[in-house]
């Protein structure tokens, strides 16, 4: 089983956590595109969702196939939230942004009751870090808020370069018209101190820490889906 039908496998286990005429959160990246791709072969079945996207690009993807969409003003309230992860440990903490969306991802995921993550057992680790963590930050003082950053992360003997995410010849932007930072830390033993020491600095808009959020992860490999609940 190659990483894609992996995906797949997550996204079809995902499918059983979706009822008729839910308000569903969509993520983004690889893995909730497959999702879409099957949630959208079930609304043109006759199911009924009313869909908030994550970011531009899925909202695009929704429309090409079909998927109804609202936005997060007309429905504040979800039902679930369907995303993947960049990195998941045992008890659930993740790492997301690799797709720059980690703003809408984390507003999304915390206006629902529930947050269902779909992943290939590549992500799972012992100890988050190894995925670079994106920040996303202001344009304005951008270089003061890395070095705020690089100070935060050396209180919590952290270390490791922290680079400004590109795009062709510029940086990359985010929907939200921000930059994003990746840091390259290896390894968070305190991901909660981390988070809270970035969330205190006032360039930082959000950071891809994503902690207390997740209800359960289904994790596809060889063998098939597996579904991992908190250690």
């Amino acid at each position: 089983m190659d990483a894609r039908q992996m995906k797949i496998k997550a996204a079809e286990a995902a499918l059983d956590y979706v009822e008729d005429g839910m308000r569903l959160g969509i993520g983004t990246g690889s893995t909730a595109e497959e999702f879409v791709r099957l949630l959208a072969e079930k609304v043109a079945a006759g199911f009924r969702i009313q869909g908030v996207p994550t970011s531009e690009r899925t909202a695009r993807l929704c429309l090409e196939l079909g998927v109804p969409l609202k936005s997060l003003d007309e429905l504040p309230e979800l039902d679930l939230t369907v995303d993947g992860a960049d990195e998941v440990d045992r008890r659930l903490r993740l790492i997301k942004g690799g797709g720059g969306a980690l703003l809408r991802e984390k507003i999304v995921a915390a206006a629902s009751a529930r947050m269902v993550v779909i992943a290939d057992e590549s992500k799972v680790v012992d100890v988050l870090g190894a995925f670079k963590l994106p920040i996303e930050v202001n344009p304005f003082g951008q270089i003061a808020t890395l070095i705020a950053i690089e100070k935060a992360a050396s209180r919590l003997g952290l270390a490791g370069d922290i680079t400004l995410r590109t795009s062709g010849d510029g940086p990359f932007m985010t929907d939200g018209g921000h930059l994003i930072l990746d840091a390259s830390f290896g390894r968070i033993p305190d991901a909660e101190a981390l988070a809270a020491d970035l969330n205190a600095i006032p360039g930082v808009v959000e950071h891809g820490l994503f902690i207390g959020m997740a209800s359960l992860a289904i994790i596809a490999g060889p063998e098939g889906a597996r579904v991992l609940m908190a250690a």
